[in-house]
């Protein structure tokens, strides 16, 4: 067993949540329930407005379209839709954090020791988040609001809804296993969360290199595991959503999708805490290398990006280019705009703001671009599940209240879990090399 020598200089540090801290939470949850009612007060006076004046204009024929319309009130729909975005785009960012740490063990990485307390506490929402997903779902069978395929009949032939090509899909689409996948993936994702999270706490309490070995072999196992699943998990919960359309690189863009927001998200509790006079012994070198994380996985994901679009381009299948003729200029352009600015500030602006050394350790320039990242794959996602739900009824004021509701239910687990253990891993056997850790 090896011997510790560093516990003597190095001493805990344990984040304390003030009654301050918490009412601003709340207080971003009650803004966002606010925004929310406003924006479903909106929307159901705008589509009863619209209903009203089609009546007015074309009577009998009005009335014919709104029987044809299959779904809930469009405000109920997007709702549904908005919470069911929030809450994959929440879930894939609280994964990441065991991810990121799982990486990091399999690697005998010791430079991010000082940091790992932050991804155990990131993924405090997977098991809500994973609650959440199958809630949603399950309300949204009802008027199948969210996934095309749940309309009844669409894969029974001689059914008015009867759809061929999805009906190809069926021993794929269905709702038991769609369920039974949903559950599974949370499943793995939440006992390895817990697994990781266990052995690191028992470290601290008994010390050894017995836990670190254990927190390996988990690791590895978890890696293998969450390279299906994540996979799947994109196909299921995202492009299912589209139901004709179809990519073989889509399940690699939803992770580095989630990927960079999780580093993002990580490199901004660092920078956040740090500002607070926690993690004392984070320096500059890790700043530096969270920037490098930051700035290539920006880079992967417009890799990925156009790789997708340029294929799909280049081949100009009808059944493949549907997707980027919706965003691009399908229902009057709504999304062209969106389509554009997600370049931009996923791509351009980190890889512009974070190119030179020093950019990268300088905290205001890292929580800067952490934030754009953020912002900007949460577009992301919405860009991906707005165009084949709600087609031209999109809006912004009902989807920015859930987020907030989100985001502050989401720092309420992490900092309260946070505050369950010491922010220093004090018996890891690679802290000195993380406390010398310079670049």
């Amino acid at each position: 067993m090896a011997t510790l020598t560093h516990q003597e200089s190095v001493t805990a540090e344990y984040l304390q949540v003030s009654p301050n801290a918490r009412k601003r939470f709340i207080t971003i949850i009650v803004a966002g329930v606010i925004l929310l009612v406003i924006g479903l007060l909106l929307a159901a006076f705008h589509v009863g407005e619209a209903a009203h004046e089609g009546a007015a204009a074309h009577g009998a024929v009005a009335g014919h379209e709104g029987a044809a319309h299959h779904g809930s009130p469009i405000w109920i729909k997007r709702l549904l839709v908005s919470l069911w975005h929030n809450n994959v785009f929440f879930t894939g960012v609280s994964v990441i954090g065991t991810v990121f740490m799982a990486i990091q063990y399999v690697a005998y990485a010791g430079w991010s020791v000082l940091i790992k307390r932050i991804n155990e506490a990131m993924s405090a929402w997977v098991l809500p988040g994973g609650v959440l997903l199958v809630l949603i779902f399950g309300i949204s069978l009802i008027n199948n609001d969210i996934f095309h395929w749940t309309l009844p009949g669409i894969m029974t032939k001689g059914n008015p809804n009867y759809d061929h090509i999805i009906a190809g899909k069926a021993g794929f689409l269905s709702v038991p296993f769609y369920l039974i996948r949903t559950i599974s993936y949370i499943t793995i994702w939440v006992v390895f969360t817990n697994k990781l999270r266990a052995l690191s706490l028992a470290e601290d309490l008994n010390g050894g290199t017995e836990y670190f070995h254990k927190s390996i072999t988990a690791s590895a196992l978890f890696l293998v595991l969450f390279a299906v699943t994540s996979s799947m998990s994109a196909w299921d919960w995202v492009m299912s959503i589209d139901t004709h359309w179809f990519s073989t690189m889509f399940g690699w863009y939803v992770f580095a999708s989630w990927w960079v927001s999780g580093i993002a998200a990580t490199t901004l509790c660092v920078i956040i805490l740090k500002q607070m006079g926690y993690l004392s012994f984070v320096q500059a070198g890790h700043l530096h290398d969270l920037g490098k994380f930051m700035f290539g996985f920006s880079i992967f994901w417009t890799y990925v990006w156009f790789s997708q679009f340029m294929l799909i381009w280049y081949a100009n299948l009808p059944e493949e280019s549907v997707y980027f003729n919706q965003r691009l200029g399908g229902f009057n352009g709504q999304y062209t705009w969106l389509f554009f600015f997600n370049l931009l500030i996923n791509f351009a602006f980190p890889f512009l703001v974070m190119m030179t050394r020093d950019a990268k350790r300088q905290m205001i320039m890292l929580k800067i671009v952490s934030i754009a990242i953020l912002i900007g794959h949460w577009f992301d996602f919405y860009l991906m599940i707005m165009p084949a739900t709600m087609q031209a009824n999109n809006g912004f004021v009902i989807e920015f209240g859930v987020a907030l509701v989100f985001l502050g239910s989401f720092l309420l687990l992490l900092t309260k879990r946070l505050s369950q253990a010491s922010l220093v891993p004090l018996h890891h056997p690679f802290l000195d090399e993380s406390i010398h850790h310079t670049t």
